[in-house]
């Protein structure tokens, strides 16, 4: 990939260990890092975001080339890693920290979220109203290493089991068959 063309972009969609498990794993994905995004609390911990007090989100940020991956594709995935339509919650993670939200750089950026959720939420894959948040990116922290790439370090995990496990089957299906995945 050629590095001076990188963007990246910061969405969250539930526990970050479910979104930062696929997305390595899309062709015109650089990196991606798992943190915290949202809030109002300076360099916050995981066990301070997990209270809900500090406003942020869980999310991840990814660096991706868009000239192998678009940002109208990436926002196909984060529609289709997760429920958009529940609040402050994604299955039985609740709280704001596991809100729908999608973190934009720039005006530009702001109308081609806004948009792709028009899109998704045209599709009918829901049949109730989205409630992700479409908000500025003021600050980005990237959380504990022992986060990141978590699920790789420990599929056996019951939650990455039970949980994560069969979202990355499901979403490896699916992407696979569309040839958006790097070859394994």
């Amino acid at each position: 990939m050629d590095k001076q063309n990188l963007e990246y972009i910061t969405f969250g969609g539930g526990c970050f260990w479910c979104v930062d498990s696929v997305l390595d794993l899309l062709k015109g994905v650089e990196s991606t890092t798992s943190g915290y995004a949202g809030g109002h609390k300076e360099n916050p911990t995981y066990e301070e975001v997990c209270t809900g007090d500090t406003g942020h989100a869980e999310v991840v940020q990814m660096t991706y080339d868009p000239q192998i991956i678009s940002y109208e594709q990436l926002m196909d995935v984060f529609f289709f890693l997760h429920d958009p339509t529940q609040l402050n919650r994604q299955g039985e993670d609740i709280g704001t920290q596991y809100r729908s939200v999608i973190f934009y750089k720039d005006d530009a950026e702001k109308a081609k979220a806004e948009e792709a959720m028009k899109i998704s939420e045209a599709s009918g894959k829901y049949s109730t109203k989205y409630v992700t948040e479409i908000t500025k990116l003021e600050k980005f922290w990237p959380a504990e290493q022992y986060h990141q790439g978590y699920y790789e370090a420990n599929p056996t995990q019951p939650f990455c089991s039970a949980v994560v496990g069969p979202k990355v089957a499901k979403f490896k299906k699916h992407y696979g068959e569309l040839g958006m995945l790097k070859p394994e």
